[in-house]
């Protein structure tokens, strides 16, 4: 091969490499916008609920959750929530997990996981099977076994 044909060959290789790190960046910035965006929307759905608490002495139904869920900025990307206000009454703590939805992120930074809203207002990523152990002590029986139908 010739010195000029190994040059383009190496300029060839130098840009599919860059191209591809730029690619993989940019699915990862584009994850992370996502994710971002689901808690905020998450976080102002507490606010909501919050306020609603002060004022009714109860977090809102479904219904009403229902009915605001699009006006929420960035609700598109909360995807479907799972609210749990049924199974929660006055004795529940403040960390009794309100609502909940799974996001399913096929990168190397970000993986499946769930936004997750607390009773006392506060959101968090939470990684599957943490979701899911912490999820299974909060559940009543009669939960489970309406979900599971």
């Amino acid at each position: 091969m010739e010195k000029r044909q190994k040059d383009i060959l190496k300029n060839f290789t130098i840009v599919i490499v860059i191209t591809a790190i730029a690619v993989a960046a940019m699915t990862e910035f584009k994850n992370w916008v996502n994710r971002s965006e689901a808690m905020r929307a998450m976080e102002q759905l507490g606010r909501i609920a919050l306020q609603y608490r002060k004022e009714q002495g109860c977090v809102p139904s479904e219904s009403y959750v229902d009915n605001i869920k699009s006006s929420l900025e960035g609700s598109v990307r909360l995807g479907d929530i799972h609210y749990r206000a049924r199974w929660l009454d006055f004795e529940s703590p403040p960390d009794e997990i309100l609502a909940y939805s799974l996001k399913g992120y096929h990168s190397l930074l970000f993986g499946q996981g769930y936004v997750v809203l607390r009773l006392n207002g506060q959101v968090e990523w939470m990684n599957t099977s943490e979701f899911e152990t912490l999820l299974a002590k909060q559940q009543s029986p009669e939960e489970i076994q309406m979900l599971s139908h």
